[in-house]
């Protein structure tokens, strides 16, 4: 019987210490009201950009070009949405590379793209606002996007809020992956997880 409670209270312990590990059930910033969605999507590989899962990789050093390897989900028009998602920099020999992006498909270009430069600076590339230092290689990043459409595009890195834009009205899409911008270079490898959607 003493064997057996042992048993049990270790297995009881693992199953706690493995529940701790683990972010958050309902970890979307901005609470209250939220749903969950599950927005279909597709693969973008273009240039030296492959894609793995959700592993991400830029293969060359190429500062010219279309360079990318992307998740590319579903158009949405209205109310709320909320992404998240984590990401860790397994290696950055470049720089300048897009992690995220909302996309304007009503103005048939990028909206808002948060990218890294090499040592970690996070920022906005449409401005250049520095949003954290947290995206060195290794550490690991929470992303959050919260975009009510005809009103504001909020962004929170690790739970905080970091960023604030004007959105117009229109048609929009997610992508998250490693992203070549227009002064950046590869290689890069990004590795994202937990990714997930909520509308209200």
């Amino acid at each position: 019987m003493l064997t057996r409670f042992r048993a049990l209270a270790v297995t009881g312990a693992v199953c706690a210490s493995t529940f701790m590990a683990l972010p958050n059930a309902v970890a979307e910033v901005e609470p209250g009201g939220w749903t969950s969605v599950s927005p279909t999507y597709t693969v973008q590989e273009r240039g030296c950009g492959q894609v793995d899962g959700l592993t991400f990789r830029l293969t060359c050093s190429t500062a010219s070009g279309d360079q990318r390897a992307e998740r590319r989900y579903a158009t949405y028009t209205g109310g709320t949405r909320q992404f998240e998602g984590y990401f860790r920099i397994s290696s950055l020999s470049g720089t300048r590379i897009s992690l995220k992006q909302t996309f304007n498909e009503s103005a048939a270009g990028p909206y808002f793209m948060l990218a890294v430069e090499r040592g970690g600076r996070l920022y906005a590339v449409h401005g250049g606002a520095t949003l954290s230092n947290a995206g060195t290689v290794g550490a690991t990043v929470r992303v959050n996007t919260v975009h009510q459409v005809g009103s504001s595009h909020r962004t929170y890195i690790n739970g905080s809020l970091q960023h604030t834009y004007a959105s117009p009205g229109g048609s929009f899409y997610d992508k998250f992956g490693a992203y070549r911008t227009s002064s950046g270079n590869g290689p890069a490898t990004v590795v994202w997880s937990n990714v997930r959607f909520w509308r209200k």
